[in-house]
């Protein structure tokens, strides 16, 4: 039987997950292999160098560049104050004074002879990075960070905004298909990661914001409403920095799509349950999907191998999505893998597969055009 690789989207009630935590440059590692942590456990610590403000002191002053140095106040390495001096100079027998204050505070870091300038570097700032899972610690990557492993239900969404927060789920959607309204939402979703069902529209975007929930997470979303939300169309770049009040994630793709039945039904069999979410999303090179993840009780080891066994072959019988019109978001099985080419509408003699749809058409599409989906 033809087999083939495909990119897919993993819904699933048990999974192994491994996230890696890495600071931006090399630090301390708080943790160790073994430690069990929490979503807002502090994983590894550095600090950022703050940027340099460059001050023309002889300029100011005055002087030549060599005769810099006899006038400064400051030596390289002491902290210095916003407004505080760095360089003073006397002339006409002391009767008048000239001096330079620094415009920002920070640590004095160079001072330049052929120049005649100094630079002054501005406070670190503390970064740190947090466990984003309930789960163990598996490894210890020295200097930069650990690899956080959790035994969880994981579901990945096809695009999202907003960064990584954690939340309870609740489900405010009667059914998959459900388009549900901002007066869905009240006091005590705040705080929570709310499943809307279908369509997310402008009007539970704007409740959500409100209400203060931690997370967003429907079938679909009209270009226009996203648009509203960001304040801006959005590119290709990747997401998942954008300063909003909550992560938005859309399982299935744009337009008035309803969430996939299997992905509601497994969200809402865990409501109430605390949930971590990332909206951070990329298409291209180096795959990123938005996701959700539901810890659980650790697996057993029976389970846990099947779990770290699944595989993405296209094969007959296996779930998919359409990610192309005229089928865009539809679900479909896989009933047969024909191995030759065949020519489509663009005219290109391309590989195909025929699926069956869940309304019970049948379909034949390229091979290129569906992605799976996965546990």
């Amino acid at each position: 039987m033809a087999t083939a690789y495909t990119p897919g989207l993993v819904v699933t009630e048990r999974t192994v997950v491994r996230k890696t935590r890495r600071l931006p440059l090399k630090g301390d590692v708080l943790v160790a292999v073994g430690d069990c942590v929490e979503p807002d456990t502090v994983v590894a610590r550095t600090e950022l160098p703050g940027p340099l403000t460059t001050v023309r002191v002889a300029e100011k002053l005055g002087l030549e560049p060599q005769e810099l140095r006899p006038a400064m106040l400051k030596r390289e390495g002491e902290q210095v104050a916003s407004g505080g001096l760095l360089a003073r100079t006397k002339s006409f027998f002391g009767l008048f004074t000239s001096a330079c204050e620094s415009p920002v505070s920070g640590v004095l870091e160079y001072v330049s002879e052929v120049t005649g300038n100094v630079g002054v570097r501005h406070p670190a700032r503390p970064v740190e990075v947090l466990a984003y899972l309930h789960g163990e610690i598996e490894e210890v990557l020295e200097g930069d960070g650990a690899v956080v492993r959790a035994d969880a239900a994981y579901v990945q969404g096809i695009f999202g905004v907003g960064g990584e927060r954690q939340g309870a789920l609740a489900c405010v959607a009667a059914s998959a298909d459900a388009t549900v309204s901002g007066d869905a939402l009240s006091a005590v979703h705040a705080g929570k990661i709310v499943v809307c069902g279908g369509l997310v529209t402008a009007d539970v975007l704007a409740a959500a914001a409100r209400v203060g929930v931690a997370g967003v997470v429907g079938g679909g979303i009209l270009d226009a409403d996203l648009t509203q939300l960001l304040g801006y169309e959005i590119g290709l770049a990747i997401t998942g920095n954008e300063n909003l009040p909550f992560t938005l994630i859309v399982t299935e793709g744009f337009g008035e799509i309803p969430m996939a039945t299997r992905t509601f039904d497994l969200l809402r069999s865990l409501e109430g349950q605390r949930a971590s979410i990332s909206g951070a999303t990329q298409i291209r090179a180096g795959v990123l999907r938005p996701e959700v993840i539901v810890p659980r009780a650790a697996a057993p080891a029976d389970d846990d191998a099947a779990a770290r066994g699944q595989t993405t072959q296209l094969v007959e019988g296996a779930l998919l999505r359409l990610i192309r019109e005229p089928y865009f978001g539809r679900l479909a099985t896989v009933t047969a893998l024909p191995p030759e080419l065949q020519e489509v509408e663009s005219g290109a003699r391309v590989r195909v597969l025929q699926a069956r749809l869940t309304s019970g058409e049948e379909v034949t599409v390229p091979r290129a055009n569906v992605e799976l989906i996965e546990g």
